[in-house]
């Protein structure tokens, strides 16, 4: 499997093998740049996310997806925002998911190098991101990036196993109708504000697949992060033109989105199992 995608404010591609360098390349530039943006000033250490990248791959860790921030400016492009998901060697792929690391990074002062806990599900190329559980793990672009970076992994690897547990939780727990659509309406306003949504919030909770036909809290979670993230939903304009929900462009919406809408089923888990 191959996914790529292309919007107004991204580029990203996927695939089910490790990723060469020509292909980070070729969908992310910014991963290899190899000068910082002309802003940065003489503090600003910069290495490379190609490097950083080559430094996880010693310890066991392969880059499956990468994800660049479009950008205006086009002087900007090898140095914008860029998003990589890495996979361990010791990762355990179910059927259903695995975990992984996500890393970002720019080379324009937009971002230091942040490490956040993530699974990736298979059945729908859903790609979740739980920032939540621990602070993310940040490093600055000073003193040694590399080694700070690759030790900041391990320490977001162990979370995943948190992750995990709290996964079977969630799969474990059954919801009515009522609260579903309380999950999807809290994740729209997420998306689109108290009024803005082109489409009832019901259509979030759209089952496409089989494996998607139950009401566990889990999938719940993935059938609305799906329809929130990868968009496509028709609808209609605030002038009642007939449109389609955009996908999620642009790596900050994505993680924010992604992470807020994993809060929301935390907050949820622990009202259910407290009941």
């Amino acid at each position: 499997m191959y996914r790529y995608n292309s919007s107004s404010k991204q580029t990203s591609y996927r695939s089910d093998y490790a990723l060469s360098n020509e292909a980070i390349a070729h969908y992310a530039p910014s991963v290899l740049a190899q000068s910082a943006h002309e802003s940065r000033g003489e503090r600003y250490t910069f290495i490379p996310t190609i490097d950083v990248i080559d430094g996880l791959r010693g310890q066991g860790f392969q880059p499956y997806e990468v994800r660049q921030t479009k950008v205006r400016d086009e002087g900007k492009r090898e140095h914008t925002k860029h998003m990589v998901r890495l996979r361990h060697e010791s990762a355990v792929a179910s059927k259903e998911q695995v975990g992984e690391i996500i890393l970002l990074n720019s080379h324009d002062g937009s971002s230091s190098y942040q490490l956040l806990s993530g699974f990736f599900r298979f059945v729908c190329s859903n790609g979740l991101i739980a920032g939540d559980i621990c602070d993310d793990v940040r490093v600055r672009h000073t003193g040694n990036v590399v080694d700070n970076v690759i030790e900041g992994s391990f320490a977001v690897l162990d979370n995943l196993k948190t992750i995990e547990s709290r996964i079977d939780d969630y799969k474990a727990i059954q919801l009515d109708e009522s609260e579903q659509m309380l999950i999807a309406q809290q994740a729209s306003v997420l998306r689109w504000g108290e009024d803005g949504a082109p489409i009832n919030p019901s259509a979030l909770l759209r089952i496409k697949r089989s494996a998607d036909d139950d009401r566990s809290l889990w999938t719940t979670f993935n059938r609305v992060q799906e329809g929130l993230l990868q968009g496509g939903i028709a609808g209609r304009s605030a002038t009642g033109r007939r449109t389609r929900t955009r996908t999620v462009g642009g790596v900050s919406e994505n993680v924010k989105l992604n992470k807020a809408l994993w809060s929301i089923t935390e907050h949820f888990a622990k009202l259910k199992l407290a009941a």
